[in-house]
């Protein structure tokens, strides 16, 4: 049993739920019967169809190496299914530079709208933020359906997503022709060619893709509903020398009278340019498509130089997708690379006592940055700003702005540049994504 499974309940949490009459519990792997009371609860959390028996069986495998809560309220008519369930695991975080940061991700996170209102998040959030930090890890990370929850627990906004919808008939693709060849595979053969493919396309605001994930993503577990409602077909591209860099995934649904259809790509990843090129312009030039749907694709997509018309290009959603936490500051911001040198000392506020303090981050002229707490006075000519943990995870992989934040009141600094000079150490080349949910 790995320790983020066998770690016990916090206890801090466990007692302010017991004050009002509820049960925090860690799940025991082996016990079958709490598990599919759990994926029930959650599936209704959701809003999702119950499970069948056959997916059950599946989940409660899938489940077993997480580290898996839920709060009972044992005076219910149903005291055997959670009100409130939590789960999380350890994964790698790419940031900028390439590196990767080990980190606490946090999913499924439901209250029953019968409990509202008792404080269960209040208790959740902050049990799954000590327990990260009893593992030592450095920062939580999650994705969420509400927007307005997390920032009160640290966390911050730090890769954004856009749907894009893609008019096929006036795009026009005038972009590069690679050499490589795009070829039909089968979802079985992506299974087994797709991670390392994608290991080498990560760019910052990435995470693992767990095996489960694969499987389900590309449709092959059977008992999952989603897996019958989807015909997905799979494409790979090798480029001139026989090298797998790159893979789409898709589906087409007919449009009411038929033809023309609709083409939803479930996922694009691509290693190189050529790759990224040669799949896109696939995509794109589908026979007897008219429209593209593509979800949780990045916010500055360089799709739109490749085709004729950028406005056959649009975004119908752009928002939040990845939120972090960042729970030990000189550890988190030591890990990824920065753009320009420079001295900063930063006053962080946390309400919930993980991380406030003050700061030292040095960046040399290579990108490489230290930090540590400051015990002393700062050097001289060392730039000085104030933000709060959840906006430092917001600009912590590049995303955010330091000067919208410092014009809308949320970053201090003592001198009027400051901002623009932190800005400019922070800033990524590559647009942080994260092109999952977990």
């Amino acid at each position: 049993m790995t320790e983020h499974i066998s770690l016990p309940v916090d206890v801090q949490s466990r007692d302010a739920l017991a004050a009002h009459g509820l049960d925090l519990r860690i799940l025991d792997p082996a016990d079958k019967a709490a598990a599919r009371h759990w994926l029930q609860a959650d599936a209704r959390g959701f809003h999702d169809p119950a499970r069948s028996d056959d997916l059950l069986g599946v989940l409660e495998s899938e489940m077993a190496t997480d580290r898996v809560t839920a709060v009972y309220d044992r005076t219910g008519a149903d005291p055997d299914s959670p009100v409130a369930t939590a789960r999380s695991w350890p994964m790698n975080l790419t940031v900028p530079g390439g590196g990767e940061l080990p980190a606490w991700a946090i999913t499924s996170i439901t209250v029953a709208p019968t409990h509202r209102r008792r404080g269960i998040a209040r208790a959740l959030l902050p049990a799954e933020l000590r327990t990260a930090q009893a593992l030592g890890f450095p920062l939580a990370m999650l994705t969420v359906t509400e927007a307005t929850i997390y920032g009160r627990y640290g966390f911050g906004p730090a890769a954004h997503q856009a749907h894009l919808r893609i008019d096929t008939t006036r795009a026009r693709w005038r972009g590069p022709t690679p050499d490589g060849r795009v070829t039909f595979v089968t979802p079985a053969s992506l299974f087994a060619d797709g991670p390392a493919i994608f290991e080498r396309s990560r760019q910052p605001g990435e995470v693992d893709r767990r095996p489960v994930w694969w499987s389900h993503a590309l449709g092959l577990v059977p008992q999952d509903p989603d897996s019958e409602k989807r015909s997905l077909r799979c494409v790979r591209y090798d480029d001139a020398d026989g090298h797998a860099q790159g893979f789409a995934v898709y589906s087409i649904v007919l449009g009411d009278d038929g033809y023309p259809a609709r083409l939803n790509l479930a996922d694009l990843v691509a290693a190189t340019d050529d790759a990224y090129a040669a799949l896109w312009h696939f995509v794109i030039d589908m026979d007897l498509v008219t429209e593209v749907s593509a979800p949780l694709r990045s916010v500055r997509e360089p799709l739109v130089w490749h085709v004729l018309d950028r406005r056959a290009v649009r975004k119908t959603v752009e928002r939040d997708h990845l939120w972090l936490r960042i729970l030990d500051v000189p550890a988190t911001l030591s890990a990824r690379t920065y753009a320009a040198p420079g001295i900063f000392q930063l006053t962080v506020t946390d309400d919930l006592g993980f991380a406030g303090g003050e700061y030292l981050l040095t960046v040399g002229s290579s990108g490489r940055g230290t930090a540590h707490p400051l015990t002393t006075a700062a050097p001289a000519g060392t730039t000085h700003v104030s933000v709060s943990v959840a906006d430092l995870g917001a600009l912590y992989l590049g995303a955010g702005s330091t000067v919208d934040l410092a014009r809308a009141g949320r970053l201090h600094s003592t001198t009027m540049d400051a901002a623009a000079r932190l800005d400019a150490t922070l800033y990524s080349p590559h647009t942080p994504r994260l092109s999952t949910w977990f």
